[in-house]
């Protein structure tokens, strides 16, 4: 079946997947531009682009007809496919340059979902109209459920579940637990790993590692980070961090003293406090 252009024309066809198109727009909109990426409108937008969409458009390209699946079946599976599809692509996205970012992971996530889209699209128009699933946006209304008081009273408890579960998780993102504030503080080697630490060197050689620090405080804080070696003061910095900001930082040291168990101790400091909140350190033998 040849497809023309005219037939992706916006009509009162395919609304559900001219829907998908325009809510991971704006979600893109209301989550990068600011002011707009401040209001609670980007949590919801949000939520739909990462535990619907892409499980709803997947179960369109695979299922086109209007008799592959019933709505019910078709919504259920979309929570239950992007739950398990959204954590395979981010966890992808681990190993490319970008990491787990803000900005990556919307242009991944976006680009995902609208390729999706035009899929599912194509493969309805190769098919003939009477066949084509569609929304019932105008039996939704009605609220037509099912034929049965059964198939009524289990799709009644299926919405509520499904509304349910995401008014919880709306709530919990919305409202973090602020009784839990703490400040994380790591030590990886040049490799980005929490292993095969600098700790065997000659004189003069210099050994490098990151130093970690990221902010679970819900404000904005000021740290001081210092770094001791053999007891001496080598390194001093104050380090401004907003909320739940994560600065990683290259430390480069050297000794010229040759000896075993020399110790390298890294400290933070909550801004002017004198007794170290966070401590860290590693065990340098010299040759």
């Amino acid at each position: 079946m040849k497809i023309t252009m005219s037939q992706f024309s916006f009509s009162n066809k395919n609304l559900d997947l001219k829907l998908s198109i325009l809510l991971t727009l704006l979600c893109m909109l209301f989550v990068s531009v600011p002011p707009l990426n401040e209001t609670p409108v980007r949590i919801f937008l949000g939520f739909i682009l990462v535990l619907f969409l892409p499980g709803y458009l997947l179960i369109a390209i695979l299922f086109p007809r209007k008799n592959d699946l019933d709505w019910v079946e078709r919504v259920t599976l979309s929570f239950g496919l992007s739950i398990a599809i959204v954590p395979l692509l981010l966890w992808a996205l681990i190993y490319t340059q970008s990491g787990l970012k803000l900005a990556p992971v919307l242009i991944f996530l976006s680009t995902f979902t609208i390729l999706l889209s035009l899929i599912a699209w194509v493969r309805r128009l190769k098919l003939p109209v009477e066949e084509r699933f569609m929304v019932p946006f105008e039996r939704l209304l009605k609220v037509n459920l099912g034929q049965s008081v059964l198939d009524k009273g289990l799709s009644i408890v299926l919405i509520a579940s499904i509304i349910g579960s995401s008014a919880t998780l709306i709530y919990v993102i919305v409202t973090p637990k602020t009784n839990v504030r703490f400040t994380e503080f790591y030590l990886l080697n040049p490799n980005g790993t929490a292993s095969d630490y600098p700790t065997d060197l000659t004189v003069g050689e210099e050994g490098k590692v990151i130093i970690g620090i990221v902010n679970h405080k819900y404000e904005n804080v000021t740290c001081r980070l210092e770094v001791n070696f053999n007891g001496n003061l080598i390194y001093k910095e104050y380090v401004f961090l907003n909320e739940n900001e994560k600065v990683e930082k290259l430390f480069i040291f050297k000794s010229k003293k040759i000896g075993e168990n020399q110790k390298l101790e890294f400290l933070l400091y909550n801004s002017q406090e004198t007794e170290a909140y966070r401590t860290l350190h590693l065990w340098v033998s010299i040759k």
